[in-house]
């Protein structure tokens, strides 16, 4: 409809360009809007305003000569111009009819379109340190990048969903020698553990199937870990430095171990976590096209490359022994080191070599779903792109707000380090997939969201993802009831009997129906998944208000059909919607 109207002023204003009040290069795209109050129709264009000092008259005038251009429709009832010179378009109650059938034909496709014209999209999200498990901050990038994959494929982009797995530098040896720590500890050994090691359950986990499966092959005794370390920088004493600790351990673990041994812990503890990372993601409904791994970067060369491009573009210089890049020539607060002074690369130099690897592969756009936390790394990846002649407009990074969950009315603390935090799988088992689903996009990205557990469990009115799955389920249920009084719900082809539908509610959720195309594009052109939150619940909305003030399965024949065929499309409207967010759509409640 809003794109029926679109052409409909587009057609008039080539009219006015051919008669010489416009000419055709000034003719932009004209924007159509809902109009808020019903009373102003169905859809307003403020057209006439944008192009009157163009035209040199007053926006009234041209809106008068925009509106006698305008070609006849059998959609349009009414025009008017309001105020300074707004145009507003009231549809023919026909217009809302005909959408049922098309809805009821186009099934799950209804909704979808080819607005991105098939145009390559990356989208990267979660993407967390293969270090532990994901906890519930992670879960928001997840149904946020997965959401907003999914709309951006409904209008028609060809979408690539990708996973970066930090399986290179310090945190992955931290990660390693926690491991190794608790492994001794389980061959009898009893020394501090490092304040900053990995410190949860499932590091003993790990360190309990390498020593399930060699014994004590990895074996050696605390003093030969701890020989010559300072002993007084433990957690016993944390005024100590840890990290030059922690390091002087992993430095033991490596010498200790030996290459290949070391290895073996490292990618044990690697492939343990990534394997629990992949299958909790899956049960979350989230799967990617691809996992990249950063050490493909480093082992390939392609981190040492983008230096060398780095270095040939004057960008780069040499301060206190590491190699700097000018990143403040380019809008950067301040110029950031890319190799250190003992010639390891940063982790900043990999970001360089992923993202310019991303668009080499020839993504007309990258989208990054990243934490909050990471907000200072977007202008330094940014200028690197254009220090190295890429488009850095093509990249674009949402920031994900962490969640913070309430049970009882109280906060949960959670501290990842430690292990005493909530995991996606433990939310998951307590609130079901699909509430955590649904409540993680109810708010825009970069908002704070408070988790209500107990909310998200109740099944009530006040549990929105609840009350939307209701609707659906209550559709189901009228057509079960009809089996059960032998009521025959063959619904007749098109439009037929549709003309039955006069009462305020129909026509309030006809034309809620309406705008479902038109949302699945703002909110997959905005990145913003809350947008179709919104909506469903105010079709549910819709829907329930006219469940309880009206019957369907009336002895009127026409009437009965006619009311059959839209709940039925707005059940299929619901399951849509729905489907894209990740969310089921249960048909008994």
């Amino acid at each position: 409809m809003k794109a029926q109207i679109q052409h409909l002023l587009s057609q008039a204003l080539e009219q006015l360009a051919a008669d010489g009040t416009l000419t055709a290069e000034q003719i932009p795209q004209p924007v159509i809007e809902r109009t808020r109050d019903i009373s102003h129709g169905d859809f307003a264009s403020n057209i006439a305003m944008v192009l009157a000092k163009i035209a040199r008259c007053r926006p009234r005038d041209l809106a008068e000569k925009i509106v006698a251009h305008l070609p006849a429709s059998q959609t349009i009832a009414k025009v008017e111009i309001a105020g300074p010179g707004f145009i507003n378009f009231t549809l023919a109650p026909d217009a809302y009819l005909a959408l049922v059938p098309e809805i009821l034909q186009q099934g799950p496709g209804f909704g979808r379109s080819k607005v991105g014209a098939g145009r390559a999209v990356q989208v990267e999200f979660v993407s967390a340190n293969p270090t532990g498990p994901l906890h519930v901050g992670h879960g928001r990038g997840a149904a946020y990048g997965a959401t907003v994959a999914d709309l951006l494929e409904a209008i028609g982009f060809e979408v690539h969903r990708e996973y970066y797995v930090n399986d290179a530098g310090r945190q992955m040896d931290i990660l390693a020698t926690s491991i190794w720590l608790r492994y001794l500890g389980l061959c009898g050994e009893s020394f501090p553990f490092p304040a900053n090691g990995y410190k949860g359950d499932y590091v003993l986990d790990i360190a309990a199937i390498l020593h399930r499966e060699h014994s004590d092959d990895y074996h050696q005794d605390a003093n030969r870990v701890l020989a010559d370390l300072p002993q007084d920088e433990t957690e016993a004493t944390p005024d100590g430095d840890k990290e030059a600790y922690i390091d002087a351990l992993i430095a033991r673990a490596k010498a200790l171990l030996g290459d290949l041994r070391y290895r073996y812990v490292f990618e044990l503890g690697l492939n343990q976590i990534l394997d629990d990372i992949r299958d909790d993601l899956e049960g979350f409904g989230v799967c990617y096209d691809n996992w990249y791994s950063e050490r493909t970067l480093v082992e390939s060369g392609a981190v040492n490359k983008v230096v060398e491009r780095l270095r040939s573009t004057g960008q780069m210089y040499q301060k206190e022994g590491a190699l700097w890049f000018r990143s403040t020539n380019f809008g950067d607060e301040k110029d950031r080191v890319v190799e250190r002074e003992n010639g390891q690369t940063t982790y900043f130099a990999s970001d360089i070599a992923y993202h310019a690897e991303k668009l080499e592969r020839g993504f007309d756009r990258v989208i990054d779903v990243w934490g909050a936390d990471h907000h200072g790394y977007v202008p330094r990846v940014k200028a690197a792109l254009e220090a190295l002649g890429d488009d850095p407009a093509k990249m674009d990074v949402l920031l994900v707000q962490f969640a913070n969950l309430y049970r009882n009315g109280q906060k949960v603390q959670m501290s990842t380090r430690s292990g005493s935090f909530v995991t996606l799988r433990e939310l998951r088992e307590e609130v079901g997939r699909d509430a955590a689903r649904f409540f993680y996009v109810m708010r825009r990205c970069e908002q704070h969201l408070d988790f209500d557990l107990d909310l998200a469990k109740s099944q009530s009115s006040d549990n929105p993802v609840y009350y939307v799955q209701y609707a659906h389920a209550r559709v189901c249920s009228v057509f079960r009831q009809a089996g059960e009084k032998g009521i025959p719900v063959e619904v007749s082809p098109g439009t037929t009997h549709l003309e039955q539908l006069t009462q305020a509610h129909e026509q309030a959720l006809l034309r809620t129906l309406s705008r479902y195309a038109e949302v699945i594009e703002a909110a997959a052109l905005n990145e913003e998944p809350h947008q179709l939150v919104h909506y469903l619940r105010e079709l549910a909305q819709d829907f329930h208000t006219y469940y309880n003030a009206h019957q369907f399965l009336v002895e009127d024949e026409a009437l009965r059909d006619a009311r059959l065929k839209l709940i039925l499309a707005a059940r299929q409207v619901i399951r849509n919607g729905l489907n894209l967010l990740g969310v089921s759509a249960p048909e008994r409640m």
